[in-house]
């Protein structure tokens, strides 16, 4: 069983890479190509200065296209965990523990979808693009040629 479960591992990576890329790219698309004053006012109101909007929108948007293809995996993983982790932790969480919740901060409002996209993004720092990436296609081509 075990053995039949390692086979899917290529799959699995895939899987959460392209799901988790789709999110990142549509909730930074808005922030990158519809910026409206009031979604500045939003990250001003969170703390931020109001261009890091732009900055939120660039890292979601093209990370997440990054994720998608399974190109510069790593890097892009890094930057989209990093940024969900001070979501998570400067506006998410304080908001969520004020309200109460589970533990504090779950299950009030979406307050845990950020954290739960910071642990993924860092699963695939830690895994890699998988085998099914272009990483894997560049990469290894690279590392044979050069070592060949």
């Amino acid at each position: 069983m075990s053995e039949k479960l390692e086979a899917l591992k290529p799959l699995s990576v895939l899987l959460v890479r392209v799901v988790m890329g789709g999110v990142f790219m549509a909730h930074g698309y808005p922030k990158l190509f519809q910026v409206t004053e009031q979604r500045v006012q939003s990250f001003v109101n969170m703390g931020f200065p109001g261009w890091a909007v732009y900055v939120a929108g660039a890292v979601e948007f093209f990370g997440g296209i990054l994720l998608l293809a399974g190109l510069f995996t790593r890097i892009a993983a890094f930057l989209l965990s990093g940024e969900m982790a001070v979501a998570f932790l400067k506006v998410h969480y304080p908001r969520a523990a004020s309200q109460g919740g589970v533990l504090g901060f779950l299950g009030r409002g979406g307050d845990e979808f950020p954290l739960l996209l910071c642990v993924a993004a860092f699963l695939v720092l830690t895994l890699g693009a998988g085998a099914i990436s272009l990483d894997a296609l560049i990469f290894r081509k690279k590392g044979k040629s050069a070592s060949g």
